[in-house]
């Protein structure tokens, strides 16, 4: 088959169809204010000639007319916009695939014998705490990681026999003062594919499942 020939078929049919579609949105638009100024004279024509309409409402109805094109020219600008937006986006997105990148999730990425992970606080805490566990829940270790400032933080966690296939876990816990809070726990894992579901891209991880390409962090 010549890839060329069907390319030119297939561009020359969107063409036709763009334009089919632009004679009809600027059909449309011709036909609304038509029906106006119709509307409009018949009025002018039949009003009370003791009550005449005055220049402020002559002026009040053309510019809602005004208004009301301006809209849809509005609303379909921003719709080619949005279309290629999501074009953009996705071109962005298959960037990641096969790259590691920081989500929001509490999977312990475990390689060289070192497990890493990180958190996010919204705010500067006393000290930080960070709990592993095993996939029944059990804490197995805990590391204190003293006070931290606010924003994105990692560790370490030294490790003999656990590996990615262990299945581990970490919960993340910080104090300032009296008060307690729980930061937003972030993993590092590996892009497998990309999907589009309208104009949203969501990213195929490893080990956390599909999800939205506005929840990344970094990327590795």
């Amino acid at each position: 088959m010549d890839f060329s020939t069907l390319n030119a078929t297939s561009k020359s049919a969107a063409a036709a169809a763009s334009s089919t579609t632009l004679a009809a949105d600027s059909a449309s638009a011709a036909g609304s204010q038509d029906r106006f100024l119709k509307l409009l004279v018949t009025q002018m024509q039949n009003q009370d000639p003791l009550s005449p309409m005055d220049n402020a409402q002559l002026t009040t109805q053309i510019a809602q007319i005004n208004t009301v094109t301006g809209i849809d020219k509005l609303n379909t600008s921003v719709g080619g916009l949005s279309g290629q937006l999501a074009q953009m986006q996705a071109l962005q997105g298959a960037s990641l695939v096969g790259r590691d990148v920081v989500v929001p999730g509490n999977v312990l990425d475990i390689a060289n014998g070192v497990g890493q992970g990180g958190f996010e606080l919204s705010g500067p805490a006393d000290n930080v705490k960070v709990e592993m566990l095993a996939p029944s829940g059990q804490v197995i270790d805990t590391l204190n990681l003293g006070a931290q400032g606010t924003g994105m933080q990692g560790f370490e966690w030294p490790t003999s026999t656990a590996t990615n296939d262990s299945g581990l876990t970490f919960r993340v816990t910080a104090t300032s003062g009296s008060t307690s809070s729980s930061p937003t726990p972030l993993m590092r894992d590996h892009v497998n594919a990309i999907t589009t579901t309208g104009n949203a891209l969501n990213l195929e991880l490893q080990n956390g499942g599909l999800v939205p390409y506005s929840t990344v962090r970094a990327v590795n």
